[in-house]
């Protein structure tokens, strides 16, 4: 079997998709050594994503860059499969290659820009309501990384159930506990002391972190805490409301902005954290609570239905309209320390329930369906 999959998430610092792409073609690659998967872009691969394709994944995983055309996914793209001769293309990132349909797979990580389009940018939310059903129909297999997702597309997309499989996503394995003298060199670097709060994501709106911020107010104006804030992620859109709040807050170094970290910082912060909070009004899957999970933070995650499937009892759930109950429960860890160490423990038992190996297997059988399927049909 030969597989393309869309190598594009790797062209820019990894987040969310980057990752999932990356993980996944790894984790294909040593499930099914005979099998040949190819990551496919016309953008250069970004360093980063090019010395762990090289160095830290199996050799029947390749990285290419095709000719760049200006429309990829409707001429470009459909025109290297055809020529390279893969038996399926895998869309990791929304899109697939159009003229394809019977060999392509495509995962929808979450329908927010579709069922929250004023937390996006609304020249994406236009192009998202136009692209999305044409990519639904260009795929015959539909890949969700939880059932709320599936769900959602079936129910707004017009997908029938059958076509759509759920394959979890979960955290990297270089996310594990740190001893603290582990943390030091990092926290130093980062001007981060020894109590703070964890965020982790890109700032967007749905990651809601204004009602984050107020909590943090709550707590420095009303209780005697003093820890720091520390929120890690790359600067997303429609921030503006969220830096006016910054600028008119009077917190100094309490509040600390790292921007975008290396697994290797991340891993240090989830370790070294008092407690790692998730304040997100919707999400697909919600990998950044599972990661410090397995680092063994103790995890605060907004009440939404995402995060009762993959987390389960192993996070303190709250209300994401309400600052002075998320401050609440921010005191209850730092003044109980055995309930903080009875989330850490129940976290990390929660994160070793997932794996990479488990999706790649999930995917695979998705592969092996479509290829039967088709081979069926050309039988006929």
């Amino acid at each position: 079997m030969y597989v393309g999959l869309d190598g594009l998430p790797l062209t820019s610092p990894l987040t969310g998709v980057g990752h999932y792409t990356l993980e996944l073609s790894r984790a294909l690659a040593l499930m099914a050594p005979a099998d040949k998967f190819e990551l496919v872009a016309y953008k250069p691969f970004t360093d980063v994503a090019l010395r762990e394709i090289e160095l830290n994944s199996p050799a029947n995983v390749r990285a290419s860059n095709a000719r760049r055309y200006q429309k990829w996914w409707a001429i470009g793209l459909p025109r290297y499969v055809r020529k390279a001769r893969l038996d399926l293309f895998h869309g990791t990132n929304y899109e697939v290659p159009l003229w394809n349909t019977q060999r392509n797979v495509l995962t929808i990580h979450d329908l927010s820009i579709l069922l929250h389009p004023d937390k996006h940018r609304q020249d994406l939310a236009r192009r998202a309501r136009r692209r999305l059903p044409v990519m639904v129909r260009s795929a015959s297999a539909i890949l969700a990384p939880t059932e709320q997702i599936k769900r959602e597309i079936c129910e707004n997309l017009s997908v029938d159930p059958k076509c759509v499989f759920v394959t979890p996503e979960a955290p990297r394995n270089t996310f594990r506990p740190l001893a603290q003298q582990e943390t030091f060199q990092a926290k130093r670097r980062l001007g981060i002391e020894n109590d703070f709060i964890l965020f982790v994501g890109t700032i967007e709106p749905r990651k809601n972190l204004l009602t984050l911020l107020g909590a943090f107010d709550e707590i420095l104006c009303k209780t005697s805490y003093r820890p720091q804030l520390v929120i890690a992620g790359s600067q997303g859109w429609l921030i503006e409301e969220l830096s006016s709040f910054i600028n008119n807050s009077n917190w100094g170094d309490r509040l600390r902005l790292t921007g975008y970290l290396c697994d290797e910082d991340l891993c240090a912060l989830y370790s070294a954290c008092s407690v790692f909070v998730y304040p997100s009004v919707y999400e697909g899957f919600g990998l950044p609570p599972l990661e410090a999970m397995a680092c063994g933070a103790p995890v605060i995650v907004s009440d939404i239905s995402v995060f009762h499937e993959t987390l389960g009892d192993a996070a303190c759930f709250f209300d994401p309209n309400d600052a002075v109950a998320l401050a609440q429960s921010i005191v209850n860890m730092f003044e109980d320390e055995q309930r903080r160490r009875l989330y850490a423990s129940a976290g990390q038992a929660r994160a070793r329930r997932f794996s990479w190996e488990t999706t790649a297997r999930l995917t695979l059988d998705v592969y092996h369906r479509l290829l039967n399927q088709n081979r069926k049909r050309a039988d006929k």
